[in-house]
């Protein structure tokens, strides 16, 4: 029963958050997805330590667990449109598959000059300690 409490209280955190980022989208009319901004302000309270990870783990972790029950809506919804998959399927499936693939090669390329570069940091600071 406890457990269940602190995961209510860890939803409430991130549904503030989300609930707050998207009435500053609507309110300042900014580009961008209100679950995005959302994101990036939870990421810099996390990175700036306001918000600490255990106060939303476990909520995080339940969430991951049933990510797939969110995504049965957007699977039932796409029976409506099987005429456009049907002339358009392969178009969208090189679009699909394209994507995917530049955001995982950017993503890669990024997290290996980043790491390289941490690397390169770290030997420099031993060479100097020593």
């Amino acid at each position: 029963m406890r457990n269940m409490l602190f995961i209510l209280l860890q939803l409430f955190i991130l549904t503030v958050i989300y609930t707050g980022s998207n009435y500053i989208v609507k309110l300042t009319h900014l580009p961008i997805p209100g679950n995005v901004l959302g994101m990036i302000i939870l990421y810099v309270c996390l990175i700036k330590r306001i918000i600490k990870v255990e106060y939303i783990e476990k909520a995080a972790l339940y969430l991951i667990k049933h990510l797939a029950l969110f995504f049965v809506p957007f699977a039932v919804g796409l029976m409506n449109y099987g005429d456009l998959i049907l002339m358009s399927g392969f178009q969208l499936l090189v679009m699909i598959v394209g994507s995917t693939v530049i955001g995982l090669a950017v993503t890669s390329g990024l997290t290996q000059y980043l790491s390289a570069k941490e690397a390169h940091k770290h030997e420099r600071s031993r060479s100097n300690s020593i």
